[in-house]
């Protein structure tokens, strides 16, 4: 047997919504793209959404737009996918790592402050795998010291903390469709903001600084061209792709429920899974489950590479949970990091393991992963 690490699920709507951008010629941004938009404001209820070309894209606006450079630091958590890092220094910004809550793979509240100076201009948290950060009392502290709150949630579109949605606790939100997500077009990101003027701003730079869209230019008289004030990118989302974001995001709560189930049978076989640590769910929460990420501590039979190599021998896919961008080698040189520098995600780039998850698994794919990780680290 062979099982993959995800599988997207498309049907036939998918198919009959790509093809009528194809039907109408109009492909790049434009209609499909407005009502995937308005769709994902819906949902989370962010004032406003703007779809881009991937979450690093959304990531990069929202740092654009609070104007980093210079130097400026951004406080981000130590283990998290390199792009939350990647983008702070691509603007010129300087990303001040801290430690995460091993229970929860996220930012640890407590480790923020110490990491704020007067250069701080803001501060990531990252919704890990479909689990909301501990939002409270890092909002609290974002609005006491006066910077900026950006929240990476690539892996967290449907996730919510006490019933608000991820991405609409602080000034932005990013998240992701790439096809390992819940919802997928594909590539892909939506930027939620918060303020009014913000969000004027974030859509001029997604489109090379100009102040109207191609769709607004055509609607006005399609030889116009609008002013550019500022120097922007391209970072705009295809027709193509947003016909498939309102499609996928009319079965998001059907493929919500089925991750959730297929979290609900892993967490009952590997509970009691001797050195198997399942996620945290704090209370409050609600996880997509983007990813199904569990520890492989250290006193398990087999460590977690060997675990991982002897599924992949037996045919299931896996992958760490994510890295320790700390210990990657650019950011470990530029900075003169070193592994004991943050112990916990050390520990999480070590122990985590992402398990197969996608909303057509089958039982007995499922059973096949529980019981070859039964054998592998089982009582002898």
């Amino acid at each position: 047997m062979s099982i993959p690490i995800t599988r997207p699920y498309f049907g036939q709507e998918e198919k009959d919504a790509l093809a009528v951008p194809l039907e109408t010629g109009w492909v790049v941004q434009g209609p499909r793209v407005q009502e995937f938009e308005a769709r994902f404001r819906e949902l989370t209820g962010a004032p406003h959404a703007l779809a881009t070309t991937s979450c690093t894209t959304a990531l990069h606006l929202a740092l654009q737009v609070l104007g980093l450079g210079g130097g400026d630091e951004v406080v981000i958590p130590s283990f998290t996918y390199v792009a939350s890092a990647n983008v702070v220094e691509q603007s010129g910004g300087v990303p001040v790592f801290v430690d995460v809550d091993l229970a929860t793979f996220n930012i640890d509240p407590a480790a923020i402050e110490a990491a704020i100076t007067e250069r701080t201009k803001a501060i990531m948290a990252v919704h890990l795998f479909g689990l909301v950060a501990d939002m409270a009392p890092i909002v609290a502290l974002a609005r006491r010291r006066g910077v900026a709150l950006i929240e990476d949630a690539a892996c967290a579109v449907g996730s919510t903390l006490d019933g608000q949605h991820a991405g609409t606790f602080g000034d932005f939100g990013a998240f992701s469709f790439h096809a390992r997500k819940v919802i997928t077009t594909g590539e892909g990101g939506m930027l939620t903001v918060a303020d009014d003027d913000a969000a004027r701003r974030a859509g001029i730079m997604r489109s090379h600084g100009a102040e109207i869209s191609d769709l607004e230019r055509h609607s006005r008289g399609a030889f116009a061209l609008g002013d550019h004030e500022v120097v922007g990118f391209n970072y705009r989302m295809t027709d193509l792709q947003g016909a498939l974001g309102v499609v996928q995001m009319g079965r998001l709560a059907e493929l919500i429920r089925r991750r959730q189930a297929v979290a609900a049978r892993y967490d009952a076989a590997l509970a009691t899974l001797p050195g198997v640590e399942i996620p945290a769910v704090p209370r409050g929460a609600e996880h997509t489950y983007q990813s199904y990420v569990v520890r492989i501590a250290p006193e398990a039979r087999m460590a977690r590479d060997a675990v991982a190599m002897a599924l992949q021998d037996r045919g299931v896919a896996t992958r760490p949970g994510t890295h320790a961008v700390h210990l990657l080698a650019y950011y470990r040189r530029k900075y003169g990091l070193g592994e004991a520098d943050f112990p916990r995600a050390l520990d999480a780039d070590r122990t985590s393991l992402s398990l197969p998850i996608y909303p057509t698994m089958t039982v007995e794919e499922h059973d096949y992963v529980i019981a070859n990780l039964s054998d592998l680290l089982g009582e002898p």
